[in-house]
């Protein structure tokens, strides 16, 4: 039986881990500012029914992501909380330049 993850921290070098792939790294951005631009959309216009689309865009890009270039499972499928805030912080740890989306490096 596979043991669970204690800590956020553990648990976001777990996350890195499994977020290797170029191409992947990329999507999950794409799919971040994506679901990013439609809250930010739905609020300022007050149209709330564009809310649907966030999981799809968000999860859409990952998964395709992990399916297709990491060839593993989303982290979401056994931590859905510790998995979306990690979405966050890698996309905010890339934009600012502390994770190379090119490469896998830890935050410095």
């Amino acid at each position: 039986m596979e043991e669970r993850i204690k800590t956020y921290e553990e648990f976001y070098k777990y996350y890195l881990s499994e977020h290797q792939n170029t191409t992947s790294r990329l999507l999950h951005v794409i799919g971040t500012t994506i679901v990013i631009a439609l809250t930010i959309t739905a609020i300022y216009h007050r149209n709330f029914k564009l809310l649907l689309l966030v999981p799809v865009a968000g999860y859409g890009f990952a998964w395709v992501g992990h399916f297709f270039f990491e060839k593993n499972k989303p982290a979401t499928f056994k931590y859905p909380l510790w998995s979306l805030k990690s979405d966050f912080k890698m996309y905010f740890d890339i934009l600012s330049g502390k994770i190379n989306i090119n490469s896998n490096n830890d935050p410095k």
